[in-house]
C-alpha cells in the first residue's frame, strides 16, 4: 500500500540492527531459557535475547524488511536478505563493514556506503586534524540516512513499550515484529494516509481537570 502511495523510492536502502532482551528466568515447566534466545556482548554490555535486523528505505524511514535471529547473530549474516537488490545504494554502520565482499552478497549491484570503523577514525584524528575534519565531512550525509533506522527503533521501544519480548520462540516473537514494524510505518506516514481536507480534531478542554 506504501509503495502504491510512491512513498517508497527504493533507490536506497539502510540496514542496522538492534537488540530486543528476552526474560532470564528459567521458573517454567522446562526450567530452561528459550532455546531461541542467546546472549551477546555489545561495547561493555551484555545482551540476553534476540536481535531484530531492519531495513529502511533511505528517503523515507519506511521498513521494507524484517529479519529475526538470536542476538549472537551479527548483522552482517543477514545483509543478504534484507536488501531487495533494487536500490542503488546501501547504507550500514561500521559492523557492515566487507559486506559487499561477502560471497552472499554478491547479487547485490548497488553500492556499499558503510561507516568507518571508531578506532581508524581515532587513529586519523591524532594523526592529523585536518584529515579528522574531512572525514568527518564524507562521514556525515552517511550517518544522516542511517539515522532513520534508529528512529524505527525509537517508535517500537519507546513509544510502543516493546523493549522485552512477550514469547518464548523465535516465530511468535518474529510474528510480533513483524507486526509492530508495520504500525510503525503507518504511524510515519500518517498524516499523509489521512483523506486530503480532514482536519485533525481538536481537543476540547474539560472545565474541571483542565485537560
Amino acid at each position: 500500500m506504501l509503495a502504491e502511495l510512491c512513498l517508497l523510492a527504493n533507490l536506497g536502502s539502510s540496514v542496522d540492527a538492534t537488540f530486543i532482551e528476552a526474560p532470564t528466568s528459567i521458573k517454567n515447566v522446562s526450567g530452561k531459557r528459550d532455546p531461541d534466545t542467546h546472549q551477546a556482548k555489545r561495547g561493555n554490555n551484555w545482551h540476553f535475547g534476540m536481535k531484530a535486523h531492519v531495513v529502511t528505505d533511505a528517503a523515507s524511514g519506511l521498513v521494507h524488511s524484517v529479519e529475526t535471529t538470536p542476538a549472537n547473530e551479527h548483522g552482517i549474516t543477514q545483509a543478504h536478505k534484507l536488501v531487495h537488490g533494487e536500490e542503488e545504494a546501501v547504507f550500514g554502520d561500521a559492523a557492515y563493514t566487507g559486506a559487499d565482499k561477502r560471497e552472499d552478497t554478491q547479487h547485490i549491484k548497488a553500492t556499499w556506503h558503510v561507516a568507518m570503523k571508531p578506532s581508524k577514525r581515532k587513529a586519523i584524528e591524532t594523526e592529523s586534524k585536518r584529515m579528522s575534519n574531512t572525514v568527518e565531512k564524507l562521514e556525515y550525509p552517511k550517518a544522516s540516512v542511517r539515522s532513520k533506522v534508529e528512529q524505527q527503533f525509537r517508535i517500537i521501544k519507546c513509544q510502543f513499550g516493546y523493549r522485552k519480548t512477550r514469547y518464548k520462540g523465535l516465530i511468535k516473537n518474529t510474528a510480533q515484529i513483524v507486526t509492530l514494524f508495520a504500525l510503525s510505518n503507518v504511524w510515519l506516514v500518517r498524516n499523509k494516509l489521512r483523506p486530503i481536507g480532514q482536519v485533525r480534531p481538536k481537543w476540547v478542554q474539560h472545565p474541571e481537570s483542565g485537560c
